[in-house]
Formats: structure tokens, C-alpha cells, sequence
């Protein structure tokens, strides 16, 4: 059986000095595939040099960029990263691309039947043809792990409920799930009642909130796992989520525990932000060096 498989956009991030590979789909297999869980992307870029670039780098990187569809009549996806001073991101997504229209194969079907993990974002369900695609996926899914990125204003909160009912793990960031309780009607305080009315709403038992430098929270089955966060001196935050979120599944499926399991996913996400794009190298080494020698406590 074949570990995971993502879904979703790939894409070029353009930062004002040139271009990186991204989308977070495909970030999290890039990490998952970096610490040896072997991981597949499906998603498509467009038949232009973009896409021709883009279809190398990835599997310059180790993966088989086979999964990824090729579409003539729209391009590769782009996004332009905007950095405020802090190194926070805010992002301006080309739309419709080749991402956008994703449509359903029998190999894609068998791929995710017989994966592990089903990893998807709410952004490819901002087109009515990839949004089809994924729900076919979802029926064919073993284990389904939702990675929520509200990206205004490509996303509804219809859309986001549907999704959520249908995954069997959650992943937010706290500004997400505050937005996202809101909207369904839930105005409770505390970030557990929060995730308790999620849990409730949506039959989910797994549910992961990352709190930026304050670590993470982690729900499941009823008990909550607490990690704190790691110092890090903040070049930019692109793709900081899906390492960690690429970091927490690795540990999760090698069965490392929960708290080992944060505590590693956490330390991951903080290297990121120390570097420039979302895909920077990270070996066993650097992580429990930089853990080792982080100012950081339990």
C-alpha cells in the first residue's frame, strides 16, 4: 500500500526576487517525502513553459510528477507573495489555472484506494471541476486529513462544512477556526470549546489548530495534547503550516507518539520560517539540533 497521497494545487510562488516551487498540497508531500514517507501528488499545470518547469522540479525533488495532469487551455498556476515586515504572507491567486481543472481518472481513483492518507486543501474546491474530482477521491479514501487554508475569497463556508464532515482529521490555524465557528453559529471563547463545537458539528475526533509561535493544540479522541512553540527568527511564514502538518502525519503514521509528534511538527514549522520559500532542505540532523538548541520549554 502506498503511504499518502496529496491533492491540490501546485504552483509557482513569486516573491519579488524570483519564483519557488508551492501550493500547499504539494508542500506537505515535498516534507513528507523529505523525512522518507513516500507521498504522491495529483494535481495539473498547464501545457506552457511554467508547467514544463515546474513538472521537473518536483521530481528534481524526488517525486513522480506522474499524477500531475496537463491542461491546454489554462495555465500554470502562479501566486504573488506580498511579506509585511514580519515576514507574514499575504498571497494574490492567479485564477482559473490548470489546478482548477482537475478531472477524474481511474488511476486517480486507484492511487487514493490504495493509499494510507488522503491529504486535501479547501482551495481546490474553489472550481466546480476540481471540487467534483475531490469528492469522487473522498468515497475512494482510506484515511482523509482536511488542511484548511481560507484564502478569501475562494472558499465558502458551505463548501468548508461539506469538506469537514467528510475528513477524518482537522487542520486549522486559530484565526481559521475562529472565523469558521462564527460563521456556524458558535460564539463560545475558549479555543477547546471551539474545537469541541467542530468535533460535534462535523462527526470529526481528530482536530489540530496551530497557534504560530505558541505552538499547537491537539484533539483527539476526546483528549487534548498541548505543544508549545519554538523561537525562530522569522524570514517569511510561506508554507511554515505544511511542514508541519507534513512533520505531525510522518510522526503519526511511524507511531511516535502524539506529544513526539507535535513537538517535531512544531520544530519544523519554526526552521521554515527561517528561510525563504516554502520547500527549504531540513534533514533529521537539523531538526534535533535546532530542538536541542532552541530557546524553547515544555
Amino acid at each position: 500500500m502506498n503511504q499518502v497521497v496529496c491533492f491540490g494545487e501546485v504552483l509557482w510562488d513569486l516573491f519579488p526576487d524570483g519564483k519557488k516551487l508551492g501550493g500547499a498540497p504539494l508542500n506537505v508531500a515535498l516534507r513528507m517525502n523529505s523525512w522518507g514517507i513516500k507521498s504522491q501528488i495529483i494535481s495539473c499545470v498547464g501545457n506552457d513553459i511554467l508547467g514544463e518547469e515546474l513538472l521537473a522540479s518536483v521530481k528534481s525533488k524526488g517525486i513522480d510528477p506522474k499524477y500531475i495532469q496537463i491542461n491546454k487551455s489554462f495555465d500554470t498556476g502562479t501566486v504573488g507573495v506580498c511579506l509585511n515586515e514580519e515576514g507574514s504572507a499575504t498571497y494574490k491567486i492567479a485564477h482559473p489555472v490548470g489546478w482548477d481543472k482537475m478531472e477524474l481518472i481511474s488511476t486517480y481513483e486507484k492511487l487514493v484506494s490504495s493509499s494510507k492518507v488522503f491529504i486535501f486543501g479547501s482551495l481546490i474546491a474553489r472550481d466546480q471541476v476540481s471540487k467534483n474530482c475531490l469528492l469522487s477521491l473522498l468515497n475512494k479514501s482510506n484515511y482523509s486529513v482536511f488542511d484548511i487554508n481560507l484564502r478569501a475569497p475562494f472558499y465558502s463556508i458551505s463548501d468548508i462544512e461539506l469538506l469537514m464532515k467528510r475528513a477524518d482529521f482537522i487542520k486549522f490555524n486559530n484565526e481559521e477556526l475562529h472565523e469558521i465557528c462564527i460563521a456556524l453559529g458558535c460564539n463560545e471563547k475558549s479555543i477547546e470549546n471551539k474545537i469541541e463545537f467542530i468535533s460535534s458539528k462535523t462527526g470529526t475526533h481528530t482536530i489540530c489548530v496551530t497557534l504560530g509561535k505558541e505552538g499547537a493544540i491537539l484533539y483527539r479522541k476526546a483528549i487534548y495534547y498541548r505543544q508549545n512553540g519554538y523561537h525562530a527568527k522569522v524570514v517569511d511564514t510561506v508554507g511554515a503550516g505544511d511542514s508541519f502538518l507534513g512533520t505531525l502525519i510522518t510522526n503519526l503514521l511511524r507511531e511516535n507518539g502524539i506529544k513526539e509528534s507535535l513537538n517535531k511538527a512544531c520544530a519544523t514549522g519554526a526552521l521554515v520560517t527561517q528561510t525563504k520559500g516554502a520547500n527549504p532542505i531540513i534533514s533529521e540532523e537539523m531538526l534535533v539540533d535546532f530542538m536541542e538548541r532552541s530557546d524553547h520549554s515544555n
